[in-house]
């Protein structure tokens, strides 16, 4: 699961995909619908954020995308099961052609568990990193609604220590594998066993 994430201020990784997202011509698109590039600080869904996809030239580039599937019915989804969206109408056509990869520096959980009468609820909030700092690439699947992009993020069974407050995770994969990732004519299933497993879980105040 993943419903919020972070971009690091004044990073100096992260701020050439926010510099390119506002040269891309799609982010006065967004402006004049009312949505601005969120450029730093917590990610919530229905918010517009770099990520990074092939263009119709087929080029890697990065794009201002919207967080989030709005659905005809029910509500916005923001999150894919990996072991399901090919399978699945809502994200078959994504996972075959319009995969693309979202960089954070790092993303927020909170910690479910069973009370004493059986309920699910939810506990102390953490922040996950990678354990070198680097980017985390984050990778998702795209759909164009009302003419701008729009994305969801992938999830997979959680491994440790994630694992320890919640059942999934976002698919994480390596920088040198986000080209292979988002290409079009690449099978992403082959993607799938690179997926980044070491990372920093720490309490939030």
């Amino acid at each position: 699961m993943c419903v919020r994430y972070f971009i690091q201020r004044n990073s100096e990784k992260m701020v050439p995909y926010v510099e390119k997202a506002q040269e891309s011509p799609l982010f006065q698109r967004f402006v004049e619908k009312g949505k601005e590039l969120v450029r730093y600080g917590e990610v919530r869904p229905t918010d517009v954020v770099p990520a990074v996809a092939f263009s119709r030239k087929g080029e890697q580039a990065v794009f201002p995308m919207r967080w989030g599937f709005q659905m005809a019915k029910g509500p916005l989804m923001v999150n894919a099961r990996v072991e399901s969206a090919a399978a699945k109408p809502t994200f078959r056509d994504s996972w075959k052609e319009h995969r693309c990869a979202v960089p954070a520096s790092q993303y927020f959980e909170w910690m479910h568990y069973e009370d004493p009468a059986g309920k699910k609820r939810t506990g102390d909030k953490y922040s996950i990193r990678s354990s070198d700092s680097r980017i985390l690439w984050l990778c998702g699947l795209y759909r164009i609604e009302d003419g701008l992009p729009v994305f969801v993020i992938l999830t997979r069974d959680a491994s440790d220590p994630v694992g320890e407050i919640h059942d999934r995770m976002p698919m994480i994969l390596p920088e040198r594998d986000i080209s292979e990732w988002i290409r079009p004519d690449r099978v992403p299933e082959l993607l799938l066993g690179h997926a980044i497993e070491d990372l920093v879980v720490e309490k939030t105040q």
